[in-house]
């Protein structure tokens, strides 16, 4: 729904309601004794004529911006009415709603009709327009103008739309970078572009016009549009405000014209599945009893499946065989990433079977490298993990997960039974070199003594890639 804030200005449409009035006709009633009287003959009633609808007058809106920067504060006459006062520099009022036709624009010093300084009539058709007062009194740059722009204030739908205009008189054609790369280019003074970019965080370089965008900037704005809303930021000022008429520095001013509501997408989770059971066979999956991984060996960890949030059924059999169920229950998943991990062993000789859901913190770790730890191996006892001696993760169970950032380098993890001092002897040593801004989960899985076990799987570390490089 859009916000656009607007004021009215008052006039008076008058109207006149004309009522028609039916007479009667007077019969002349001599009455004979031998003359039956006649039947009087009825009379026809005037069919009253149609009156028209009055066709409704299509509206405009007109907002005004003060941006000549040696000007003083100004007063609006519209028609001969005071519309707006005491006007400074920069200002951008709210837009006025009128109907659309030919308005007599009359622009004065504050507080001094005589003072004009721009008196026309303006053609204002339906839609909504913006009159800026551009260039200088002093026309050492540019002339003082009123150009009048059409304000695209449609709805943008999920991305923000952005319009710049060049009113710095002192500044050449510009071009308008974000990372180098050109959102606006050649831009002339008094001239608009429009853009629509995603919502996100920006800073636009301004430089000078080049043919390859590659001026020097001079100056750098933040900008952090939102979605589903419409932005004009006018550049204003002098480069040079030293030898100017005015001392007005270059800046952009930036303001709202319109915004909506912007319907959120549904939510959406991402699901992966990852074999860490042992002596289980290779498994099927089934999402809501489509077929979704087949064929999927122990150690395995799928790519993730995009389902919108919500309840699925998932069920886990052998490979091929449907009737052969190892795993069928309805999991809940919120929107975000998430880890269904088969763990335990089928003849629950040390650990049962399980599908264990965790949920993956996959945001960015900037400069760090994230690192999580899944205790997957069913005849291990809690453990501690260490680097050099020094403990990283510390008395974690079987099925159990733990979560560290660590600066990218080369790292030998030592696991060790967990103990009060995580000094117990290391049973197992693997070789890690996590990379800057990428997160990792690492699968202990196997066992510790296969021999002794119900499959001939050895202890090992499975490190995947959740995000980043």
């Amino acid at each position: 729904m859009s916000n656009h804030k607007r004021r009215t200005i008052l006039k008076t449409v008058g109207g006149v309601a004309v009522v028609g009035t039916l007479a009667g006709c007077a019969g002349n009633g001599g009455e004979s004794e031998s003359t039956p009287e006649p039947t009087p003959e009825p009379t026809e009633e005037p069919t009253p004529e149609p009156t028209e609808e009055p066709t409704p007058e299509a509206n405009a809106a007109l907002r005004v911006t003060h941006l000549s920067p040696d000007a003083p504060n100004v007063d609006v006459y519209v028609d001969g009415d005071t519309v707006l006062e005491d006007v400074p520099f920069r200002a951008v009022s709210d837009y006025l709603d009128l109907p659309s036709g030919e308005y007599d624009v009359m622009i004065t010093a504050a507080g001094d009709m005589d003072t004009v300084v721009f008196d026309e009539t303006l053609e204002v058709p339906a839609g909504e327009f913006t009159a800026a007062a551009l260039g200088e009194l002093a026309e050492e740059n540019q002339p003082f103008a009123v150009e009048v722009y059409e304000d695209d204030v449609s709805n943008p739908e999920g991305m923000a739309r952005v319009r710049l205009v060049h009113a710095s008189p002192d500044a050449p054609n510009v071009d308008v970078t974000v990372d180098g790369e050109p959102l606006f280019t050649d831009v002339p003074f008094g001239a608009a572009g429009t853009v629509e970019v995603p919502a996100d965080e920006y800073e636009l370089e301004i430089r000078p016009a080049t043919e390859n965008t590659d001026g020097d900037v001079v100056a750098t704005f933040d900008l952090a549009p939102e979605a589903g809303t419409v932005y004009t930021a006018f550049a204003v000022g002098y480069l040079a405000p030293g030898d100017a008429p005015a001392d007005v520095p270059f800046d952009l001013e930036v303001v709202v014209d319109a915004s909506y509501d912007v319907e959120e997408p549904d939510p959406e989770a991402s699901l992966r599945v990852a074999h860490m059971s042992p002596d289980a066979p290779n498994v099927d999956v089934y999402v809501d009893g489509d077929a979704v991984l087949q064929d999927v060996p122990f150690r395995a960890v799928s790519d993730y499946l995009q389902l919108p949030a919500g309840e699925y059924g998932v069920m886990i059999t052998a490979a091929g065989d449907m009737d052969t169920v190892v795993f069928d229950e309805t999991l809940s998943l919120t929107g975000n990433e998430f880890t269904a991990a088969a763990l335990g062993e089928l003849a629950e000789e040390n650990q049962p079977f399980n599908v264990e859901v965790y949920e993956d913190d996959v945001s960015d770790p900037g400069d760090m490298a994230r690192v999580r730890l899944i205790h997957a191996s069913p005849d291990a006892p809690n453990v501690d993990v260490t680097v050099d001696g020094e403990p990283l993760f510390t008395d974690v169970p079987f099925g159990a997960a733990g979560t560290v950032e660590v600066p990218a380098d080369n790292y030998e993890l030592e696991v060790r039974p967990a103990t009060e001092n995580t000094d117990g002897d290391v049973v197992a040593t693997f070789d890690l070199a996590p990379e800057a801004g990428t997160v990792y989960t690492a699968f202990a899985a196997g066992y510790l003594a296969p021999g002794d076990a119900p499959a001939d799987e050895p202890f090992d570390l499975e490190v995947v890639v959740d995000s980043g490089a």
